[in-house]
């Protein structure tokens, strides 16, 4: 009502009226993840059950996963808004047609791991040579092999894979069914409790192999049409994550009564992912920062893994929806 000027009364009334009729139409937007719900998707519950994506004019729905691959299909076709998706499958995505834009990266370390059991003829990763590596045909892992075969100094031809369902990892690798099997970091809790000190386990990340892992991303389209609603949700996911970093147990608590978990075991996952988010930058950069020279080396290992007509990378992923402000918190003491 800038430049009114009548009375007080009239204000009043006109304040009246207004206040009886109803509230702006939300933005109805839905992000599917890159999985079943876990830990590292606490603060989307936490922020849908705050009220958070509702007072930023977003009516969010939240559509569980069935791997990148799917998240990036169906980001790309414009079916959801927006998806979560390990971002060496975006880029192969993106290359392979699909109309997707990451805006925020969740995991700045590279979750892929190397899993095996001690006591046998395997005791470093630089044994796998003449093993067997079991997981199912479109892990993101066995589809980078090639480039993680040539981190990790071994012949990519030199491991025969055997095709397992994502559930059977663990199972086929106490049996002696496999040799060994990828897995992310956010779960290596579970590999702990079972195998103790006869896990054998190499993160690549700390052997030269460190792209870029999971991250929010947008259609294409819709981001184009609707930068409003993409603002919105990106800088409040950012501050949810941000929040939970800094007070972690109603995040985990609200993730455990939505997905019918043990609060522990999520925050045994929680407390892995925020390891992945963590980088040098933090406390300095936004939360969810892309660095453009790890993202063109990010590209460079999905290129050489991967046949597809090559672009210009800086095309799939901007850190223009990002609220600078908001920077990644020192987590609590454990």
């Amino acid at each position: 009502m800038k430049g009114f000027n009548s009375s007080t009364a009239l204000i009043a009334a006109a304040a009246a009226v207004m206040g009886a009729l109803p509230a702006a139409a939300q933005e109805e937007v839905t992000v599917t993840l890159n999985w079943t719900a876990g830990g590292d998707h606490a603060p989307i519950y936490w922020a849908v059950e705050q009220g958070w994506y509702s007072d930023a004019g977003l009516n969010l729905t939240i559509e569980e996963g069935r791997g990148s691959g799917a998240s990036v299909q169906r980001v790309g076709v414009g079916a959801v808004q927006f998806g979560i998706a390990d971002m060496p499958t975006v880029l192969q995505g993106r290359g392979e047609g699909a109309d997707v834009v990451a805006v925020m990266a969740l995991y700045v370390n590279s979750p892929y791991g190397i899993y095996w059991v001690r006591g046998g003829d395997i005791e470093t990763y630089e044994d796998l040579a003449g093993h067997t590596i079991g997981n199912p045909p479109f892990d993101a892992a066995r589809q980078m092999w090639p480039a993680i075969a040539a981190a990790i100094g071994v012949d990519p031809d030199s491991v025969e894979f055997v095709n397992i369902a994502p559930e059977a990892k663990i199972a086929s690798l106490q049996s002696g069914v496999i040799d060994a099997t990828t897995h992310f970091y956010n779960v290596h809790y579970i590999y702990e409790r079972i195998f103790g000190d006869d896990m054998g386990f190499v993160a690549l990340r700390d052997i030269g192999f460190n792209p870029y892992g999971n991250a929010f991303i947008v259609n294409g389209d819709y981001m184009a049409e609707n930068p409003d609603a993409v603002t919105a949700f990106v800088e409040t996911t950012q501050r949810a994550y941000a929040a939970c970093v800094a007070d972690p147990d109603p995040c985990v608590s609200s993730l455990a009564r939505a997905a019918s978990q043990d609060s522990v075991d999520v925050r045994a996952n929680w407390d892995l992912v925020v390891e992945l988010m963590t980088d040098d930058n933090a406390g300095t950069l936004p939360l969810g920062h892309f660095d453009p020279a790890r993202m063109e080396e990010t590209y460079g290992f999905v290129a050489d893994s991967f046949e597809f007509e090559g672009y210009d990378v800086t095309e799939a992923y901007t850190n223009a929806f990002l609220d600078d402000s908001i920077v990644m918190p020192a987590p609590p003491a454990q």
